[in-house]
Protein backbone atom coordinates (compact mmCIF):
# COMPACT_ATOMS: atom_id res chain seq x y z
CA UNK A 1 0.00 0.00 0.00
CA UNK A 2 3.18 2.37 0.73
CA UNK A 3 3.90 2.30 -2.66
CA UNK A 4 0.29 3.27 -4.43
CA UNK A 5 0.52 5.92 -1.15
CA UNK A 6 3.89 7.30 -2.91
CA UNK A 7 2.57 6.92 -6.35
CA UNK A 8 -0.51 9.14 -5.36
CA UNK A 9 1.06 11.72 -3.75
CA UNK A 10 3.56 11.78 -7.55
CA UNK A 11 0.56 12.30 -9.61
CA UNK A 12 -0.51 15.61 -11.45
CA UNK A 13 -4.49 16.19 -11.22
CA UNK A 14 -5.92 18.44 -14.30
CA UNK A 15 -9.18 19.15 -14.83
CA UNK A 16 -10.32 19.32 -18.22
CA UNK A 17 -14.20 19.76 -18.55
CA UNK A 18 -17.41 18.61 -17.00
CA UNK A 19 -20.62 18.50 -18.30
CA UNK A 20 -24.66 17.36 -17.71
CA UNK A 21 -25.99 16.25 -20.79
CA UNK A 22 -29.35 14.99 -21.98
CA UNK A 23 -29.38 12.53 -24.57
CA UNK A 24 -31.00 13.02 -27.35
CA UNK A 25 -31.28 9.99 -29.53
CA UNK A 26 -29.64 6.78 -28.96
CA UNK A 27 -26.38 6.32 -30.45
CA UNK A 28 -23.58 4.19 -30.66
CA UNK A 29 -20.13 5.36 -31.00
CA UNK A 30 -17.70 3.16 -32.39
CA UNK A 31 -13.88 3.71 -31.02
CA UNK A 32 -14.90 6.23 -29.04
CA UNK A 33 -11.48 7.79 -28.13
CA UNK A 34 -10.25 10.88 -25.77
CA UNK A 35 -6.12 11.49 -24.53
CA UNK A 36 -8.15 12.71 -20.78
CA UNK A 37 -9.73 9.86 -18.52
CA UNK A 38 -13.88 10.80 -18.54
CA UNK A 39 -15.73 9.56 -15.34
CA UNK A 40 -19.38 9.31 -16.26
CA UNK A 41 -22.43 8.69 -13.86
CA UNK A 42 -25.71 7.79 -15.51
CA UNK A 43 -28.38 9.91 -14.20
CA UNK A 44 -31.56 8.94 -16.21
CA UNK A 45 -32.26 6.87 -18.92
CA UNK A 46 -29.53 3.85 -20.37
CA UNK A 47 -25.71 3.85 -21.27
CA UNK A 48 -23.72 1.03 -22.40
CA UNK A 49 -20.42 -0.13 -23.05
CA UNK A 50 -18.41 -2.41 -25.38
CA UNK A 51 -20.03 -4.46 -28.87
CA UNK A 52 -21.44 -6.46 -25.84
CA UNK A 53 -23.63 -3.53 -24.53
CA UNK A 54 -22.39 -3.70 -20.98
CA UNK A 55 -25.06 -1.62 -18.77
CA UNK A 56 -24.39 0.71 -16.80
CA UNK A 57 -27.60 0.81 -14.07
CA UNK A 58 -28.80 4.31 -12.84
CA UNK A 59 -26.65 5.74 -10.05
CA UNK A 60 -23.39 3.91 -11.32
CA UNK A 61 -20.23 4.89 -12.79
CA UNK A 62 -18.46 4.15 -15.77
CA UNK A 63 -14.76 5.18 -16.00
CA UNK A 64 -13.07 5.26 -19.37
CA UNK A 65 -9.03 5.88 -18.96
CA UNK A 66 -7.40 8.11 -21.38
CA UNK A 67 -6.18 6.60 -24.29
CA UNK A 68 -8.24 4.02 -24.56
CA UNK A 69 -10.35 2.75 -27.94
CA UNK A 70 -14.22 2.36 -26.43
CA UNK A 71 -17.62 1.53 -28.00
CA UNK A 72 -19.98 3.19 -26.09
CA UNK A 73 -23.87 3.20 -26.30
CA UNK A 74 -26.24 6.26 -25.57
CA UNK A 75 -29.81 5.79 -24.88
CA UNK A 76 -31.93 2.59 -25.79
CA UNK A 77 -29.54 -0.05 -26.82
CA UNK A 78 -31.73 -2.00 -28.79
CA UNK A 79 -31.92 0.08 -32.22
CA UNK A 80 -29.44 3.18 -31.81
CA UNK A 81 -27.58 4.53 -34.67
CA UNK A 82 -24.18 3.70 -35.25
CA UNK A 83 -21.77 6.36 -35.62
CA UNK A 84 -18.22 6.64 -36.18
CA UNK A 85 -16.04 8.53 -33.91
CA UNK A 86 -15.40 11.24 -36.34
CA UNK A 87 -19.44 11.74 -37.15
CA UNK A 88 -20.03 12.05 -33.20
CA UNK A 89 -17.31 14.84 -33.12
CA UNK A 90 -18.66 16.64 -36.09
CA UNK A 91 -22.43 16.75 -35.19
CA UNK A 92 -22.29 16.44 -31.41
CA UNK A 93 -24.80 18.99 -31.00
CA UNK A 94 -27.43 16.36 -32.94
CA UNK A 95 -27.22 13.73 -30.05
CA UNK A 96 -26.12 15.65 -26.96
CA UNK A 97 -28.00 18.35 -24.98
CA UNK A 98 -26.32 20.32 -22.68
CA UNK A 99 -27.75 21.31 -19.14
CA UNK A 100 -26.36 24.89 -17.22
CA UNK A 101 -28.67 24.65 -14.66
CA UNK A 102 -27.72 23.17 -11.55
CA UNK A 103 -30.97 22.88 -10.30
CA UNK A 104 -31.03 19.98 -12.49
CA UNK A 105 -28.73 18.21 -12.23
CA UNK A 106 -29.54 14.45 -11.64
CA UNK A 107 -33.40 15.33 -12.11
CA UNK A 108 -33.51 15.05 -16.01
CA UNK A 109 -34.63 12.60 -18.42
CA UNK A 110 -32.08 10.59 -20.08
CA UNK A 111 -29.17 12.27 -18.52
CA UNK A 112 -26.18 11.81 -17.44
CA UNK A 113 -22.98 13.93 -16.00
CA UNK A 114 -19.48 13.51 -16.80
CA UNK A 115 -15.99 15.13 -15.46
CA UNK A 116 -12.88 14.61 -17.56
CA UNK A 117 -9.32 15.17 -16.29
CA UNK A 118 -5.95 14.25 -16.91
CA UNK A 119 -3.83 12.25 -13.96
CA UNK A 120 0.20 11.98 -14.71
CA UNK A 121 2.79 10.52 -12.89
CA UNK A 122 5.58 12.62 -11.84
CA UNK A 123 3.63 14.92 -14.67
CA UNK A 124 4.85 13.18 -17.31
CA UNK A 125 2.85 9.61 -17.52
CA UNK A 126 -0.64 9.16 -17.91
CA UNK A 127 -1.59 7.27 -14.87
CA UNK A 128 -4.52 4.47 -15.89
CA UNK A 129 -2.97 4.57 -19.25
CA UNK A 130 0.00 3.19 -18.47
CA UNK A 131 -1.31 1.02 -15.73
CA UNK A 132 -3.38 -0.82 -18.73
CA UNK A 133 -6.56 -0.52 -16.65
CA UNK A 134 -9.72 -0.98 -19.14
CA UNK A 135 -12.92 1.12 -19.40
CA UNK A 136 -14.85 -0.52 -16.05
CA UNK A 137 -18.08 -0.05 -14.15
CA UNK A 138 -17.65 1.53 -10.70
CA UNK A 139 -20.70 0.05 -8.66
CA UNK A 140 -22.88 2.77 -6.20
CA UNK A 141 -20.09 4.56 -4.38
CA UNK A 142 -21.98 7.95 -2.87
CA UNK A 143 -19.27 9.72 -2.11
CA UNK A 144 -17.78 9.55 -5.49
CA UNK A 145 -21.18 10.22 -6.95
CA UNK A 146 -21.64 13.27 -4.77
CA UNK A 147 -18.37 14.46 -5.76
CA UNK A 148 -19.19 14.47 -9.30
CA UNK A 149 -22.38 16.71 -8.44
CA UNK A 150 -20.61 19.33 -6.57
CA UNK A 151 -18.02 19.63 -9.40
CA UNK A 152 -20.88 19.68 -12.13
CA UNK A 153 -22.59 22.33 -9.79
CA UNK A 154 -19.32 24.38 -9.36
CA UNK A 155 -18.79 24.47 -12.92
CA UNK A 156 -22.16 26.09 -13.85
CA UNK A 157 -21.71 28.55 -11.55
CA UNK A 158 -19.01 31.82 -11.39
CA UNK A 159 -18.66 31.85 -7.47
CA UNK A 160 -15.40 33.27 -5.98
CA UNK A 161 -13.04 29.95 -5.58
CA UNK A 162 -14.80 28.17 -7.86
CA UNK A 163 -11.04 27.16 -9.81
CA UNK A 164 -9.93 25.99 -6.47
CA UNK A 165 -12.34 23.97 -5.04
CA UNK A 166 -13.21 22.00 -8.38
CA UNK A 167 -9.29 21.37 -8.79
CA UNK A 168 -9.32 20.03 -4.91
CA UNK A 169 -13.01 17.94 -5.90
CA UNK A 170 -11.29 16.19 -9.10
CA UNK A 171 -7.93 15.16 -6.88
CA UNK A 172 -10.73 13.55 -4.93
CA UNK A 173 -11.87 11.89 -7.80
CA UNK A 174 -8.84 10.16 -8.95
CA UNK A 175 -8.23 8.96 -5.10
CA UNK A 176 -11.42 7.59 -5.40
CA UNK A 177 -10.75 5.69 -8.34
CA UNK A 178 -7.68 4.53 -7.35
CA UNK A 179 -9.46 3.29 -3.60
CA UNK A 180 -11.80 1.69 -6.17
CA UNK A 181 -9.94 -0.41 -7.60
CA UNK A 182 -7.62 -1.31 -4.85
CA UNK A 183 -10.57 -2.34 -2.42
CA UNK A 184 -12.39 -4.39 -5.01
CA UNK A 185 -8.91 -5.68 -5.76
CA UNK A 186 -9.70 -4.89 -10.05
CA UNK A 187 -6.94 -5.44 -12.63
CA UNK A 188 -4.28 -6.94 -10.19
CA UNK A 189 -1.89 -8.21 -12.62
CA UNK A 190 -2.01 -4.89 -14.19
CA UNK A 191 -1.04 -3.11 -11.63
CA UNK A 192 1.58 -5.56 -9.77
CA UNK A 193 3.00 -5.57 -14.04
CA UNK A 194 2.92 -1.90 -15.20
CA UNK A 195 3.51 0.02 -11.67
CA UNK A 196 6.78 -1.01 -11.27
CA UNK A 197 8.29 1.11 -13.52
CA UNK A 198 7.53 4.08 -11.80
CA UNK A 199 9.98 3.57 -9.33
CA UNK A 200 12.91 3.35 -11.88
CA UNK A 201 14.91 7.14 -11.76
CA UNK A 202 16.13 6.27 -15.25
CA UNK A 203 12.93 5.68 -16.64
CA UNK A 204 11.46 8.84 -14.91
CA UNK A 205 14.40 10.96 -16.74
CA UNK A 206 13.44 9.74 -19.64
CA UNK A 207 9.58 10.33 -19.29
CA UNK A 208 10.52 14.13 -18.01
CA UNK A 209 12.89 14.51 -21.19
CA UNK A 210 10.32 13.67 -23.50
CA UNK A 211 8.03 15.68 -21.77
CA UNK A 212 10.55 18.57 -22.15
CA UNK A 213 12.15 18.00 -25.93
CA UNK A 214 8.66 17.19 -28.03
CA UNK A 215 9.81 19.04 -30.67
CA UNK A 216 13.62 17.86 -30.67
CA UNK A 217 15.20 15.16 -31.68
CA UNK A 218 14.34 11.84 -29.80
CA UNK A 219 15.80 9.32 -31.24
CA UNK A 220 16.83 6.20 -29.21
CA UNK A 221 20.68 7.51 -28.99
CA UNK A 222 19.22 10.78 -27.13
CA UNK A 223 17.41 8.50 -24.64
CA UNK A 224 20.27 6.34 -24.23
CA UNK A 225 22.21 9.23 -23.19
CA UNK A 226 19.81 10.67 -21.01
CA UNK A 227 19.11 6.97 -19.00
CA UNK A 228 22.94 6.58 -19.27
CA UNK A 229 22.22 2.86 -21.05
CA UNK A 230 23.78 1.70 -24.61
CA UNK A 231 22.13 3.18 -27.80
CA UNK A 232 21.38 -1.08 -28.47
CA UNK A 233 19.71 -1.58 -24.87
CA UNK A 234 17.69 1.36 -24.90
CA UNK A 235 14.99 0.16 -26.90
CA UNK A 236 14.64 -3.08 -25.16
CA UNK A 237 15.06 -1.70 -21.23
CA UNK A 238 12.06 1.12 -22.10
CA UNK A 239 9.70 -1.41 -23.87
CA UNK A 240 10.40 -4.09 -20.90
CA UNK A 241 9.57 -1.64 -18.00
CA UNK A 242 6.07 -0.06 -20.38
CA UNK A 243 5.16 -2.43 -22.21
CA UNK A 244 5.82 -0.48 -25.77
CA UNK A 245 8.91 0.64 -27.50
CA UNK A 246 10.31 4.33 -26.63
CA UNK A 247 8.99 5.79 -30.17
CA UNK A 248 5.33 4.76 -30.34
CA UNK A 249 5.53 6.50 -26.60
CA UNK A 250 7.26 9.84 -28.18
CA UNK A 251 4.68 9.52 -30.92
CA UNK A 252 1.21 9.33 -28.67
CA UNK A 253 2.92 12.25 -26.19
CA UNK A 254 3.16 14.21 -29.23
CA UNK A 255 -0.14 13.94 -30.11
CA UNK A 256 -1.69 14.21 -26.94
CA UNK A 257 0.28 17.60 -27.03
CA UNK A 258 -0.94 18.56 -30.20
CA UNK A 259 -4.61 17.88 -29.36
CA UNK A 260 -4.01 20.42 -25.99
CA UNK A 261 -3.22 23.09 -28.60
CA UNK A 262 -6.03 22.54 -30.65
CA UNK A 263 -7.83 22.87 -27.67
CA UNK A 264 -6.17 25.86 -26.06
CA UNK A 265 -4.65 27.96 -29.01
CA UNK A 266 -5.22 29.59 -32.36
CA UNK A 267 -1.64 28.25 -33.72
CA UNK A 268 -2.19 26.99 -37.00
CA UNK A 269 -2.28 22.88 -37.54
CA UNK A 270 1.04 23.40 -39.34
CA UNK A 271 2.45 25.31 -36.49
CA UNK A 272 1.44 22.95 -34.00
CA UNK A 273 3.03 20.03 -35.85
CA UNK A 274 6.33 21.60 -36.32
CA UNK A 275 5.99 22.76 -32.38
CA UNK A 276 5.38 18.84 -31.59
CA UNK A 277 7.77 17.41 -33.56
CA UNK A 278 6.43 16.65 -37.08
CA UNK A 279 8.05 19.03 -40.19
CA UNK A 280 5.52 17.45 -42.52
CA UNK A 281 2.25 18.46 -41.96
CA UNK A 282 0.80 16.34 -44.23
CA UNK A 283 2.40 13.30 -41.97
CA UNK A 284 1.53 14.87 -39.15
CA UNK A 285 -2.01 15.24 -40.35
CA UNK A 286 -2.53 11.51 -41.61
CA UNK A 287 -0.93 9.97 -38.23
CA UNK A 288 -3.35 12.26 -36.14
CA UNK A 289 -6.50 10.72 -37.91
CA UNK A 290 -4.65 7.41 -37.55
CA UNK A 291 -4.95 7.67 -33.76
CA UNK A 292 -7.75 9.67 -32.72
CA UNK A 293 -9.68 8.81 -35.99
CA UNK A 294 -10.67 12.31 -37.04
CA UNK A 295 -8.51 15.05 -38.59
CA UNK A 296 -6.96 17.54 -36.93
CA UNK A 297 -9.37 20.55 -37.59
CA UNK A 298 -12.27 18.30 -36.72
CA UNK A 299 -10.59 18.11 -33.47
CA UNK A 300 -10.19 21.81 -32.80
CA UNK A 301 -14.24 22.31 -34.10
CA UNK A 302 -15.28 20.06 -31.35
CA UNK A 303 -13.79 22.56 -28.36
CA UNK A 304 -16.32 24.82 -30.06
CA UNK A 305 -19.12 22.14 -29.02
CA UNK A 306 -18.10 21.62 -25.44
CA UNK A 307 -20.82 24.13 -24.04
CA UNK A 308 -23.05 21.97 -26.16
Amino acid sequence: MEDYNKIIESLGVKFIKARNIRILQPITIRNFYDVENTLLILYNGEVSIGDEKIKVEVGDMLFIPGGKHVTVTYGDPTNPKVVSNEEFMTHRESYWEGNHDPKLIGHLPNSFGYVSFEAKVFDSVNFFNSLDVPPFIIKREDHLANTIDQILAEEMTDLAGKGRIIKIKTEEIVIEVVRYILKNHLFVEQLVTNSTYFKDPRLIDIFAYIKENLGGDLSNKVLANVANVSEDYVGQYFKMLTGINPQDYIEYQRMEAAVGLLRTSKKSIRAIGSEVGYKDTAYFCRRFKMMFGIPAGKMRRRESLMNV
